[in-house]
């Protein structure tokens, strides 16, 4: 083969390498900031392509679309144009947990987010594989393809997904694949291990995809959408949906399916030994739960469409790598699907990521100027957590461009500044997925006032639009009023009230009360105290539920942010990226390793850092202290 001539084909501000979740939020960034972008994919067809499960959401995850979409990004607007099915989960459980979960019509996401990027200003999306990442006096000047054609770039953003060197198992059948037998990136990683990168192998999997018509549905459990539909996008709050909502249903395995799974697991390239790549603990195969479950004798099987204009049911819950034909008698003894007939099989996919210690907490890497990184190539899992990523990483692109400061959010802010701060700080060693649990403040965190903790932050960097700014001023200030107003109204122990009290299933009241200590009760709420509220105007049900929550948790939030206040001050406190470890006395061996891989940029980062002990913060606190006198004494 002869030698492919470079030439240069375009310059750009920022180059982003991959349109997948993170690409596509990593290009509109800095495109709407005003900078020069390109997206370059090896697919002008896969663009955000849902290549595993069809729905936007979930528990920790709907948090992360909320705030992509509080700073501007695109994913909430693009799934809510192309949803079929919303419900709202966690309801029964405190408002901190609450996640708004949805169902895409797969292929009109797709086509919905590729005519915003088409048409977005400052952007191009061009088809091309890039084979290279050009790097001079360490920083980043641009990247070649596969066809010779280099793009200058004053930033590159790599969001290469599950791409790189991707290789796809189904059982003994393994073969060099990105997802959907799509194209892998080959050449890339060689590239990049010539330029001193170190990379590590990770690995997904998805189940089989059945036709529509040949699943027995009257064997499973309903499960439809809510009643009323909550928008994701704060844009869209108010907005009402005359919709006919698609349903999904719930089935199970059983104890023959199960068997067939323990007969045949040697034939699974992971139990084979084929499979090196670490995979993801909370979206176990069905092989997996079946070995290492071995009391259940049932597990959980959701049944969800992939669309409107498809029969393809996405099987969620039953993900394998096994051979094609013992899937086919695998799914056959799950309920209602003893007829039914396969679209796709199901199959396992191993691809490169690189350490995400190597970054910095905007997405950049250490020591390569302007390469940020997004998405899988990190170490994550998920559309969610890719395109927070990307986001944050396209901001970055142009904040250094533009000659500003990292636009960075720390745990009290933002989930996605607990999911960056995670995997920069302590790595990952499976995909990394986003849950509720690891945010420490995630009472001040709550999916629904996204808006008000961050599109104050989006507009100021230029992002988030004038319009979306001032509907969140405006919605902070209805609830302000609003719990002011409650504060105010004195609700007297007559007679008539307390009757009220009571048919509402609450106590009689024995003095004077004001209504919003009424509403802290918990068997009552906003709405339910309506008949007492003779001044009350209509109100949007976000702000409702905005107003209740501040009442009934105003304890809770307040002790909250006194945590965080604290927690801030350790943020707060930076540390010299440069500073030699080895010079702080009494630190321990192990904490000088960790500190000087991980190299934080403050304290409070430090103290997250694995291997580094209280004991060894206070050390290091002291020699700042310290060093800040010397200081003082050598200016005097």
């Amino acid at each position: 083969m002869s030698e492919v001539k470079r030439y240069i084909a375009g310059e750009y501000d920022v180059v982003v390498v991959g349109a997948g979740h993170a690409g596509a939020e990593a290009g509109l960034a800095p495109a709407r900031m005003g900078l020069k972008t390109l997206i370059l994919t090896m697919s002008l067809d896969s663009v955000v392509a849902m290549s595993c499960n069809p729905n936007i959401g979930g528990t920790g995850k709907g948090h992360l679309v909320r705030e992509i979409d509080a700073l501007g990004g695109e994913m909430a607007i693009n799934i809510d144009k192309t949803f079929i099915q919303s419900r709202m989960l966690n309801t029964s459980k405190g408002p901190a947990v609450h996640s708004l979960r949805v169902q895409a019509d797969k292929v009109e996401y797709h086509t919905e987010m590729k005519k915003v990027l088409e048409n977005q200003e400052n952007l191009r999306l061009i088809q091309g594989e890039a084979t290279d990442i050009v790097i001079e006096d360490g920083k980043v000047v641009g990247v070649e393809t596969r066809t010779g054609a280099f793009y200058k770039a004053k930033a590159v953003v790599v969001c290469t997904g599950t791409y790189l060197n991707g290789k796809t198992y189904m059982g003994e059948v393994e073969q060099s694949s990105g997802p959907d037998g799509r194209a892998p990136s080959l050449l890339l990683t060689s590239a990049l291990e010539e330029k001193g990168f170190d990379f590590r192998r990770m690995k997904t999997g998805t189940p089989a995809r059945l036709h529509k018509d040949t699943i027995d549905f009257s064997k499973m459990e309903i499960q439809p959408g809510d009643d009323e539909i909550i928008p994701f996008s704060f844009i869209n709050s108010g907005k009402t949906y005359d919709m006919e909502q698609v349903p999904c249903y719930l089935t199970y395995t059983t104890e023959e399916s199960h068997e067939i799974i323990r007969q045949s697991i040697i034939r699974s390239p992971k139990y084979a030994g084929e499979i090196h790549g670490a995979g993801a603990r909370y979206c176990p195969s069905i092989e997996d739960k079946v070995m290492t479950f071995t009391d259940r004798n049932k597990h959980q099987i959701f049944i969800e469409p992939e669309g409107l204009g498809t029969k393809e049911m996405y099987i969620q819950g039953a993900s394998s790598t096994l051979p094609e034909e013992v899937q086919l008698e695998l799914y056959k003894h799950i309920i209602g699907l003893e007829n039914a007939e396969f679209m796709r099989s199901a199959y396992g996919i191993e691809y490169d990521t690189i350490d995400p210690t190597l970054l910095y907490r905007s997405l950049e890497h250490r020591t390569i100027n302007n390469l940020f990184f997004a998405g899988q190539i990190n170490g994550t899992s998920g559309y969610e957590e890719a395109a927070a990523q990307g986001l944050i990483a396209g901001i970055n692109s142009a904040q250094n461009i533009l000659g500003r400061e990292p636009f960075i959010l720390d745990r009290s802010e933002a989930y996605i500044g607990v999911l960056i701060d995670d995997i920069v700080t302590k790595g990952v060693d499976e995909p990394y997925r986003i849950m509720t649990s690891r945010a420490e403040y995630r009472l001040t965190l709550r999916q629904d006032n996204a808006d008000l903790r961050l599109t104050k932050k989006g507009f100021e960097i230029g992002l988030a639009s004038k319009e979306r700014y001032e509907k969140a001023l405006e919605k902070e200030k209805l609830v302000t009023e609003e719990l002011e107003r409650l504060r105010n109204i004195k609700i007297n122990p007559t007679k008539e009230i307390n009757k009220i009290m009571l048919s509402l299933g609450s106590t009689e009241l024995n003095t004077s009360i004001t209504l919003d200590k009424i509403i802290r009760r918990p068997e009552l709420n906003y709405d339910k105290v309506e008949i007492l509220d003779e001044t009350r105007k209509p109100l949007l049900r976000e702000i409702r539920l905005q107003v209740e929550t501040q009442i009934k948790y105003e304890g809770y939030i307040k002790k909250q942010m006194e945590q965080i206040e604290q927690f801030k001050k350790l943020e707060n406190r930076k540390l010299d990226i440069n500073m030699d470890y080895s010079k702080v006395k009494n630190l321990r061996i192990e904490a000088v390793e960790k500190l000087s891989k991980i190299r934080p940029e403050s304290v409070g980062q430090a103290s997250r850092v694995s291997g580094v002990s209280p004991a060894d913060i206070n050390m290091l606190l002291l020699h700042l202290e310290q060093e800040r006198r010397r200081g003082e004494n050598s200016v005097e």
